[in-house]
């Protein structure tokens, strides 16, 4: 489904636009995708005043990941819980901060949507003030509204995803939204305190620009690396930053692929499915790109447990499908 938004629409005026072609719609949507904004805002406002609020630096924790807790990403965590859980709209949070999906208290309405999140993503980079960023993804309960929400709810296919998104916190707050009317960016205005749209209908461009960490080519399959050498040879520049919201942000304006192979220390991968690779591919797609496994879609993939991880490469159509097919001639990793 297609529609017309001027640049200058605010967010909350590009919800309540999109929601007239349902006139069956209880606003419920358009109250989570609200929820998501006020968190985003606020994390933006922390981030931007970090060091000066005695945020940068670690807990001296380590989350389920196996990854040191930073401060930032417990408040994140928190406030993305804390904006999400009382609306009446959501019924369970499944964040990379949890080893348990968070479900709504009784005292709220078990609302209509879960909600999968990675609330800080990249935070090792917090301290050097480097891009960071939040990924959400929006399922449609199975079970019945108004009732506790359970683990089939959230452990689904990616193509059950409904709508996605990402928060990236740089130079400028920028709220990417996909949905079935398109990808859609939204730049915060710190001055009145409202995403306005900025980036409509984004398309993802075909360009000659390849992001990985080579760092870890000794430890890659040889058609990744064969596959590098063949960008390098065809002219490709090498753009990566070490965030993946940021990279993916990158490339969905220029054009261009992301992959981060499985090795042979992680033979399923590093990356999220549920609150990482889900979000990212059903952006990607919405915006004519594509997004593998290295074999199979992304998409066609489906969470078995809540921190499944999975291989990724992902960008612009024809760079994914070329990365794919020399992915593709490697012997999987024992595992």
């Amino acid at each position: 489904m297609k529609a017309q938004f001027e640049e200058g629409t605010t967010l909350d005026r590009f919800l309540m636009e999109t929601m007239r072609h349902y006139p069956e719609a209880t606003g419920q949507f358009v109250r989570l995708i609200q929820s998501i904004g006020l968190a985003g805002k606020m994390i933006s406002a922390r981030v931007n005043r970090a060091g000066l609020a005695g945020m940068l630096g670690g807990t001296g924790e380590v989350n389920i990941q196996g990854e040191f807790v930073q401060k930032l990403d417990n408040y994140s965590n928190e406030t993305f819980v804390s904006a999400l859980e009382h609306g009446g709209h959501t019924c369970m949070v499944v964040s990379e901060e949890e080893a348990q999906p968070i479900l709504v208290p009784d005292r709220f309405h078990s609302g209509r949507y879960v909600v999968a999140v990675d609330p800080l993503d990249g935070s090792s980079n917090i301290d050097v003030n480097a891009t960071i960023g939040t990924i959400f993804a929006i399922f449609r309960r199975k079970s019945d509204e108004g009732e506790p929400a359970v683990v089939s709810d959230v452990l689904r296919k990616g193509r059950d995803v409904i709508a996605a998104g990402y928060i990236v916190y740089g130079s400028g707050t920028v709220l990417v939204l996909g949905s079935e009317f398109g990808v859609h960016g939204f730049t915060l205005d710190p001055c009145v305190g409202e995403f306005f749209l900025s980036h409509p209908d984004i398309r993802i461009p075909e360009a000659k620009t390849y992001s990985c960490n080579e760092a870890y080519s000794l430890l890659w399959q040889p058609g990744v690396n064969t596959y590098i050498r063949s960008c390098k040879e065809k002219g490709y520049r090498a753009r990566y930053i070490g965030s993946l919201v940021a990279d993916f942000h990158r490339n969905l304006i220029k054009g261009g692929v992301f992959f981060y192979p499985a090795t042979a220390k992680s033979p399923t991968g590093k990356l999220r499915l549920l609150y990482e690779a889900f979000p990212l591919a059903y952006l990607v797609e919405a915006a004519g790109g594509a997004a593998t496994d290295g074999v199979r879609p992304i998409l066609d993939k489906t969470a078995k447990t809540l921190h499944d991880r999975t291989p990724l490469v992902i960008g612009s159509a024809h760079a994914v499908e070329a990365a794919t097919r020399a992915f593709a001639k490697d012997t999987p990793f024992a595992m």
